[in-house]
């Protein structure tokens, strides 16, 4: 009866001591859960400060790049319509001192026409012909100088039109990116009672 009473003490006293022990390893996994939980929630704040600032970083580039496109594209169309206009008022002095000089010969050829007489006449008409002729070839100069000086201007219109919206549509922010999940915490292990 002696030894039974020593060996169920015995038992007692082994699963008090592993009841202690279990209760020490639970309250260090608990501890080392909320050092890893304090951890992970330090690291995603870091990390969604370090988003918001290239986000904010991102926004700032994407404004100040369209506001130089649109400059550029408002000089070059300023430019490209100047050119136009300069090349159309050339081609307009072009055609209307042609004309003048067209003007002049046929004026010339009609006064000495009329002072010539009988054999003389043929040779004013084919040269009055041939300032008809220069006339007709001013006149459709003219016609392509200002067809052509259209066509610049529209293409001109067109390309700072394609150029202001490209500057429009580089003006809108970028997508936010998602915040990055917390990481679940860890589950304390399950105490173990040793069996009797």
């Amino acid at each position: 009866m002696t030894q039974e009473k020593g060996l169920l003490t015995k038992i007692g006293d082994a699963m008090e001591a592993a009841k202690e022990k279990a209760q020490e390893v639970g309250a260090t996994i608990v501890k080392k859960a909320e050092v890893a939980a304090a951890d992970t929630k330090r690291e995603v704040g870091k990390a969604t400060t370090a988003v918001a600032k290239q986000a904010r970083a991102a926004k700032a580039t994407v404004k100040r790049k369209a506001r130089t496109a649109e400059a550029d594209a408002k000089r070059a169309y300023g430019k490209a319509k100047r050119v136009v206009v300069r090349k159309a008022k050339a081609a307009a002095a072009g055609a209307e001192k042609a004309a003048g000089k067209v003007k002049r010969a046929v004026g010339a050829t009609a006064t000495s026409a009329k002072r010539k007489s009988g054999a003389a006449k043929p040779a004013a008409k084919r040269k009055t012909t041939a300032a008809k002729k220069r006339v007709t070839k001013a006149k459709t100069a003219v016609k392509k100088g200002v067809a052509k000086a259209k066509t610049a201007v529209k293409k001109g219109v067109a390309k700072a039109k394609t150029a202001m919206k490209k500057a429009g549509a580089a003006r809108k922010p970028a997508a936010k990116k998602p915040a990055p999940r917390k990481p679940a915490a860890k589950k304390p292990a399950a105490k173990k009672t040793a069996r009797t």
